[in-house]
């Protein structure tokens, strides 16, 4: 079922909060982020205000209070349940509260309640969480600052109240602003900053470059997730920093003692990077969802994300090896999958699927991807052929938890590359399949394009990785290590990991530690040993303890849902080391309530709802705002109207009934278009690299016919009268590409990469003699310049 709808106007609600401020202390891998969000009541009734919002899936949650006048009030962590009770009394008591959670179902998603608010003032929340940096392939560290949400999808059989309502409006009519400002420290110089918004001018802080400062433009309206590339230099060097404990923190607890964090980011070789598998098992898993539909940014010319997901699909086929096993699954509402079980990958079986791909539609309905993933897992793995999962997913999904939960469950049996399609892809569930999966995450935001990600992943994928990874540490007598974070199985090319631990006793001679981190790259070891200081000077903060006690908080909580005698004590546990570290969980949340002369509230509060930007679904537009992310059905509809709130989170869960009378002709004009009935044929391709990977064979050849032809802008005469005697016209064809491909199509050569690779062994197996000439010629008709050694021949 669909898990809410709503609607914001600007004609029937007035939107409470006006404005977000964010600075961001980034040192090193990790970011300290503080986000001030001003709310103003302009009505004449006190008001409740509820704001359903995105954080990144892996950052720890440590800080809420709020400013009213003169007056800020620190708030509390506390359990969970008991923080809701004490909110509502406060708001039956005419006293101000504020109540800040996480969502039971998704770690990236937390609802702030604002309650209580007097006409005419005002109140300032800030929040604080911090989080790692992602690494990106070009040896970028990327910072997201989460601003699109899009509504998740509840399956049938979860109980939809305890999902948070989300309430949004098309990214671009978003009703207040941000300002965001970043300083960055780092042991390596700062190199350079990029964004996918408009920026000042960076800004240096010293000579040696390894501190400076950026901010958004002015004006800045929250329409999109700001994204930042911070590129260091040295950025493959390993490190380890230590940060000192808490004197005021409980003994022999996580905040007393010292914490560590390393840095294990490795380089790999050309050698390395150049050889890949023949082999392997590899199942493409699509979203079909209605979602889907929706466009892959807002720019002029933009494709719809199931087209993309489609010619992605389309150059995937192409460049598997021969020999490997391959099967194709959709997913919405249901799942689908191409062949009863995985095939073999040759000429027959790939052109049986690219046939089923053109048929692909958005047409499945909600978000479901449990189900699918759980009859993969029932399917016995081939022998000598590695899974690989490659999954394609908006990310609108309600019950990210227990898909990570089954993916982690079998991650002996698998590897996992996911890939985050659009604005608002949830950053947990994306993330979190790679982490769970032993694989690679990637994000397809703004005007990126799917296929060169994609292409990437198939890489590492089909490289040698990082395996057999041992730590080993050398500590003083009396010093031993607690490690906080999962253990680490396989890294590939272009992943980092960061690890922590806990260090406790006391040192009464030697302060230095040293620890070893060691791993096997295809035949080699690599061993990288770091010296570090046991009681760092100064003032070092908390920022490595608490990600040191999410990460630990991620692992428990796994273990915790995965239930048996256990479950009731990890509860006690987490709850323990949630309070302890300050780090918010699925059972706590932070409260404050300011005692204010309040009277006590007769009728409810006037219920305001703070919508967040979203990708609107193909065909519709301001000003309607539809929250959902499949068509919804009649029963849906009859599910939004109000209902009397229970507590905090159910008070949320209340909509404007009118307004989903506003949107019925809505999505009874999507439940049309998303039907399987009358579906029309797929338009051809018009890119002229899809066009001519499309025509290749299973085994990398081109025939020479009138198609290839015309995508080298020739006739069937032109390329008949310039072939060299003697030699075979596949040859000839398959040359031509290749020649056409280095030629003009070197820009997207991430794309084509593994189709020239295929095309190259073809022709060497053909063992041509006449090579030279044939370059020579090809040249010569497609009026390009391409060295044999170019084509690897």
């Amino acid at each position: 079922m669909v898990n809410c709808c709503g609607l914001v106007t600007d004609k029937n609600e007035p939107v409470p909060l006006k404005s977000v401020e964010v600075e961001v202390k980034v040192q090193a891998h990790v970011a300290t982020v503080s986000s001030t969000l001003l709310y103003v009541n302009g009505e004449e009734r006190p008001l409740e205000a509820v704001f359903v919002f995105p954080l990144p899936g892996e950052c720890a949650l440590c800080h809420f209070s709020a400013k009213l006048g003169d007056t800020e009030l620190v708030a509390k962590l506390q359990d969970k349940q008991t923080a809701r009770e004490e909110y509502d009394d406060a708001l039956s008591s005419g006293h101000q509260a504020f109540l800040l959670e996480e969502s039971d179902q998704s770690p990236d998603v937390f609802q702030l309640n604002v309650g209580s608010l007097p006409p005419g003032e005002s109140a300032a929340i800030t929040l604080v969480y911090i989080s790692e940096l992602a690494m990106q392939a070009d040896d970028a560290l990327r910072f997201c600052l989460p601003a699109v949400l899009n509504p998740r999808y509840t399956p049938q059989d979860m109980d939809s109240s305890k999902m948070a309502t989300v309430t949004s409006v098309p990214a671009g009519v978003v009703p207040y602003t941000l300002a965001l400002s970043a300083h960055l420290s780092s042991p390596q110089p700062v190199s350079k900053v990029e964004s996918n918004c408009p920026l000042e001018p960076l800004e240096y802080l010293n000579p040696d470059k390894t501190e400076a400062k950026v901010s958004l433009c002015s004006g800045h309206m929250f329409d999109r997730d700001v994204e930042l590339l911070l590129y260091y230099q040295d950025a493959h060097k390993p490190t380890a920093i230590v940060e000192a404990g808490q004197d005021s923190a409980e003994p022999g607890s996580l905040m007393r003692d010292p914490v560590v964090m390393l840095s294990c980011y490795p380089e790999f070789p050309a050698a390395v990077t150049s050889s890949l598998a023949s082999c392997g098992e590899f199942i493409f898993v699509v979203d079909r969802s209605g979602s889907m539909d929706c466009s892959m940014h807002s720019g002029k010319d933009a494709q719809m994300r199931i087209d993309s997901a489609k010619d992605t699909l389309l150059l995937l086929l192409k460049s598997l090896p021969m020999g490997c096993y391959f099967n194709i699954y959709g997913f919405g509402s249901h799942f689908e999958h191409f062949f009863p079980k995985s095939v073999e990958y040759n000429q027959k079986t790939m052109d049986d699927a690219l046939g089923k791909v053109k048929g692909m539609r958005a047409d499945m309905g909600g978000t479901e991807i449990l189900q699918p993933l759980e009859h993969i897992y029932s399917q016995p793995c081939i022998p000598n052929h590695p899974r690989q999962l490659f999954i394609f997913t908006d990310g609108e999904v309600g019950n990210t938890k227990h898909v990570l939960d089954l993916v982690k469950l079998n991650v002996n049996s698998h590897r996992c590359f996911s890939f985050g399609i659009g604005e608002g892809a949830s950053t947990a569930l994306i993330t979190g399949l790679a982490k769970e999966g032993s694989g690679h995450a990637q994000f397809i935001t703004g005007t990126d394009r799917m296929q060169p990600k994609v292409m990437q992943s198939l890489r590492y994928a089909l490289q040698p990785a990082v395996r057999d990874i041992s730590v080993e540490w050398n500590l003083p007598d009396r010093v031993s290590v607690t490690t906080l974070s999962p253990p680490l199985k396989v890294l590939f090319h272009g992943q980092r990991a960061l690890l922590y631990a806990q260090l406790k006793g006391e040192s009464t001679g030697n302060p230095e530690g040293s620890v070893t981190i060691q791993y096997s790259l295809l035949e080699e070891t690599v061993k990288n040993q770091l010296s570090f200081c046991l009681k760092p000077t100064g003032d070092t903060g908390v920022s490595l303890h608490r990600l040191g006690a999410r990460a630990l908080i991620r692992s428990l909580e796994m273990e915790e849902r995965a239930g048996g005698p256990e479950a009731k004590a990890l509860r006690e546990k987490l709850l323990q080391l949630s309070l302890q570290s300050g780090v918010s969980c699925t059972h706590t949340a932070f409260i404050a309530i300011h005692k204010a002369s309040g009277q006590t509230v007769q009728g409810p509060l006037l219920h305001r709802t703070v919508p967040t930007p979203r990708m609107f679904l193909r065909g519709m537009g301001p000003p309607v705002a539809m929250c959902c992310s499949a068509p919804m059905p009649p029963m849906a509809r009859m599910a939004c109207m109000p209902a009397v709130p229970s507590n905090s989170m159910a008070r949320s869960m209340a909509v404007c009934y009118d307004a989903c009378l506003e949107v019925k002709e809505c999505c009874d004009d999507l439940d049309d278009e998303f039907s399987s009935d009358g579906v029309q044929e797929p338009e051809s391709l018009t890119d002229p690299l899809l066009q001519l990977i499309s025509l290749q064979k299973a085994s990398g050849s081109w025939d020479m016919d009138s198609s290839v032809a015309n995508v080298l802008g020739k006739t069937d005469d032109q390329l008949a009268n310039m072939m060299p005697k003697g030699v075979d016209k596949a040859v000839w064809a398959t040359l031509l590409a290749l020649l056409w491909l280095y030629g003009f199509q070197l820009e997207a050569r991430d794309e084509w990469q593994f189709v020239a690779m295929k095309a190259a062994s073809w022709i060497q197996a053909q063992k041509v003699g006449c090579v030279p000439q044939c370059v020579q010629a090809g040249n010569a008709l497609l009026g390009c310049q391409v060295q044999q050694e170019t084509l690897g021949l």
